[in-house]
């Protein structure tokens, strides 16, 4: 029996694995492919909206579809959708008809995340989830360094039309892998209640009445998705900040991405090798911290040395604080509630994340990039602060729920 999960749970990775490098070839491809069809930066910038404003359409009710469809069959549905979709991106000749496949892939992608999230967590036993989370994040990891790097191989021997497709193939064999894993609600009677405003109206009630009873859960979820939002936002001035602050040239901070590469790889193999040893609150809090720490670094850089040493840390640490969360939200949110939670607060994310990028992008432009960046990291470094001690259970000595 443990030998057929593991093989249930290696054919999962790999089917995250290939999933994962598709992402990052059909994001560099469709890049390139909007930058030469309007010559704006600006046309790209909307590219990234279009994912967290697809997430606010999509998750006030995607979650009450989630957690009362099959699982499985959904996610294969949801691959097989957003592969379709992308094989027919590229016959489109006008930038506002890719945008609305875009927005189309985007609101698939949102309903996808929780859907596996809660498919996941009733695949893998508990006593196996933190090993499983920290080889999902090597895999992730592997996927920044391998994706981009096919996505150049691809561009060589043809053109980002090309590579889409690639990409589109990618997401349909992400979807054959799928149907080789269990049907774990093959017996399960689905409840059948109609649709409705009153029907969301309870689900987002049961959302509320669970966060009320389970204070100390959300708290943690809450200071975690702070810090990814604060992340989300200060990268948002990555590119401006390499080459206005620290004067970088453009194969210089493609350099220094590569080094944020190596340390999400190097984290994510000793996280692999030693996550046995370390507890999921450590994972969280620690790894959390120095996150932070490695955006304060980066953000009073002054030159390339220091920037390199800041993007290293924060992405070692990144790979210890994404299996420590991901092992706590797989631990302490009921499978029968996970999608409408992961849902309804993917949504509040999403807005937070819109916010804040759009804040620190008008501060820059008001202030400047090295103030804004500071300013921001300052605001990481404080709720991480909180996430770790309340992790350790030091603040919570001064919380009564």
């Amino acid at each position: 029996m443990k030998l057929e999960k593991w093989k249930y749970t290696a054919i999962l990775l790999f089917g995250i694995g290939v999933s994962n490098i598709g992402e990052w070839i059909f994001l560099i491809a469709l890049n390139l492919i909007v930058l030469d069809m309007t010559g704006s930066p600006l046309a790209v910038v909307a590219l990234y909206i279009l994912k967290p404003v697809a997430t606010i359409c999509t998750n006030s009710w995607s979650g009450s579809l989630i957690d009362r469809l099959n699982k499985r069959n959904l996610m294969i549905f949801l691959d097989i959708f957003r592969a379709v979709v992308i094989a027919i991106l590229p016959a489109f000749s006008t930038v506002w008809l890719i945008y609305f496949c875009v927005f189309c892939i985007n609101m698939a992608s949102s309903i996808f995340e929780p859907t596996s999230m809660t498919y996941i967590t009733k695949l893998i036993p508990i006593e196996q989830r933190k090993r499983f989370n920290s080889l999902r994040s090597l895999i992730d990891s592997g996927g920044f360094l391998i994706g981009p790097a096919i996505a150049g191989l691809l561009f060589i021997i043809g053109t980002p039309h090309f590579a889409i497709f690639i990409n589109a193939i990618a997401l349909f064999l992400s979807g054959l892998i799928t149907l080789l894993m269990p049907n774990l609600e093959k017996n399960r009677i689905i409840h059948q209640e109609k649709f409705s405003l009153e029907a969301l109206k309870k689900d987002w009630f049961a959302v509320l009445h669970f966060s009320h009873r389970n204070v100390s859960v959300m708290i943690i979820y809450f200071l975690f998705s702070s810090m990814m939002v604060m992340a989300t936002a200060i990268d948002s001035l990555e590119a401006a900040f390499a080459k206005e602050v620290l004067g970088l040239t453009d194969g210089k901070y493609g350099f220094l991405v590569s080094i944020a590469g190596a340390g999400i790889v190097v984290g994510a193999i000793i996280n692999a090798v030693s996550v046995k040893k370390i507890s999921v609150a450590l994972l969280i809090g620690a790894g959390s911290l120095f996150v932070s720490i490695g955006y304060i670094i980066y953000a009073f850089s002054g030159g390339y040395l220091v920037a390199a040493v800041g993007f290293f840390i924060l992405s070692f640490s990144l790979a210890f604080a994404n299996t420590g969360f991901y092992t706590f939200y797989q631990d302490n949110i009921p499978v029968e509630v996970m999608g409408r939670i992961g849902s309804v607060y993917g949504l509040a994310e999403a807005i937070l994340i819109i916010v804040m990028t759009s804040v620190m992008g008008v501060a820059a432009q008001l202030i400047s990039i090295q103030v804004v960046v500071i300013a921001g990291a300052f605001i990481m470094l404080v709720v991480t602060g909180l996430l770790f001690m309340y992790n350790l259970g030091s603040f919570r000595k001064f919380c009564s729920f």
